[in-house]
C-alpha cells in the first residue's frame, strides 16, 4: 500500500533523530515504567489540514476520565500495561485498553483491511535498539503497533513510533464511512505531571485497488495527569480477581497474533460480540464464580479466524 508521503516524509526525520542516540534498554524501561500510576485523562482531537475540494472540518472533540495504569508483565524485553477507567462518583470500573512494549521485536501485526491485521517481519534496521508498542481493544483485540526509539535529549523523555496503520477510533467509526484507516506516528513524553500521548493522524479511504484518498490530517492529544483525588481501589480490586481470567483472553490472541498471517474478526466493528461475553464471563470471575476454559474458547471461535495468507512480496516486512 502506499504511504501519505507527507507523514513519511516528517516520520523519517523522527527516526533519523532516534538511530542518532545510542540504545538504553534499562532507562527506556524505566521510561515506560513511569506511565503506570492514577491519572486523570483529558482528550483532544482536532482536524487540522484539510485534503480534499469541498471537505468540511469536522467538530473537534473533547472528553476525559479517570484512569489507572497497572503493570501485568515486567521483563527485560517485554512490558504490558492495562488501563482502568474509575468512574469517580459511582465507583464503576471499565477495562480499558492495554498497551504491550517489546524490545527489538521481529515482527508485529498491523490493521491491513476491514477487521483483519497481518502480522508482518519488522526489518532489522528498524528494530534494532527500538522498542515495539502494540495497543489492544478493551476485548484484547488487536488494534495497532508501532516501533520507535527513545530519546533523552534535553532530559526529556520521547518515543516516537514510525508510520502504520489503525482502524477508526470508537469516537468516529459510529459517525463516519468515508474513510475506513488511519496513517498514524504516535509519541509519548514522560512530563514532570504524568505523561502525555500525541496523535499525528492522517484519514485515509484506503480503495480495493490499493490507491489511497487522504481527506484530511487530526491531532490527538491525551494528556495523562496524575491525581490523588480519586480512589481507585474498586480498579485494583477488579483487577486482582480477573487479572488470571484476562491472562487466558490475552493467550487466545496471541495464538494469532504471535505468528503470520495474523487474525481477521467476525464481528461488526464495534465489537460487541466479543466484548459483551468476556466482560460478562469477567463479571462472573469477580463474583466468584467458575468460567470454563471451554466458554472463553467458544467465544473465540465463534467471531475470530485466521487472517487471509498475505502474498510473499506483502508478508515479508511492515510497510
Amino acid at each position: 500500500m502506499k504511504t501519505p508521503v507527507a507523514t513519511l516524509v516528517s516520520t523519517a526525520l523522527l527516526l533519523a533523530a532516534g538511530h542518532a542516540c545510542a540504545a538504553d534498554p534499562a532507562r527506556d524501561r524505566q521510561s515506560i515504567l513511569a506511565m503506570r500510576g492514577d491519572y486523570t485523562v483529558d482528550f483532544a482531537f482536532d482536524e487540522t489540514v484539510l485534503l480534499q475540494p469541498g471537505y468540511e472540518r469536522q467538530a473537534a472533540m473533547r472528553s476525559g476520565g479517570d484512569e489507572t495504569v497497572i503493570v501485568v508483565e515486567d521483563t527485560p524485553g517485554r512490558i504490558v500495561l492495562q488501563h482502568i477507567l474509575v468512574d469517580a462518583k459511582s465507583g464503576h470500573v471499565t477495562k480499558h485498553w492495554r498497551q504491550d512494549w517489546i524490545y527489538e521485536a521481529p515482527t508485529r501485526f498491523e490493521f491491513s483491511a476491514d477487521q483483519t491485521w497481518n502480522v508482518r517481519t519488522i526489518p532489522a534496521d528498524a528494530t534494532r535498539g527500538a522498542w515495539t508498542q502494540c495497543v489492544y481493544e478493551v476485548s484484547d483485540a488487536p488494534r495497532y503497533c508501532g516501533t520507535g526509539r527513545w530519546d533523552y535529549t534535553n532530559g526529556v523523555a520521547t518515543w516516537t513510533s514510525d508510520l502504520s496503520w489503525r482502524p477508526l477510533p470508537r469516537r468516529e467509526y459510529t459517525k463516519r464511512s468515508d474513510y475506513n484507516a488511519l496513517s498514524v506516528v504516535n509519541r509519548h513524553t514522560l512530563t514532570p505531571n504524568g505523561w502525555t500521548h500525541e496523535q499525528f493522524n492522517t484519514k485515509v479511504l484506503r480503495k480495493p485497488d490499493g490507491t489511497q484518498v487522504e481527506l484530511a490530517r487530526e491531532f490527538g492529544f491525551n494528556d495523562y495527569i496524575k491525581t490523588t483525588e480519586v480512589d481507585f481501589k474498586p480498579a485494583r480490586d477488579y483487577w486482582q480477581a480477573t487479572a488470571g481470567y484476562w491472562a487466558k483472553v490475552r493467550a487466545h490472541w496471541d495464538g494469532f497474533l504471535s505468528r503470520a498471517p495474523g487474525v481477521r474478526l467476525k464481528t461488526k466493528v464495534d465489537g460487541m460480540a466479543m466484548i459483551i461475553p468476556l466482560f460478562t464471563q469477567a463479571g462472573d470471575v469477580q463474583e466468584g464464580k467458575p468460567v470454563a476454559d471451554a466458554a472463553i474458547a467458544k467465544v473465540f471461535a465463534d467471531w475470530v479466524e485466521p487472517a487471509p495468507v498475505e502474498s510473499p512480496a506483502a508478508a515479508t516486512k511492515v510497510r
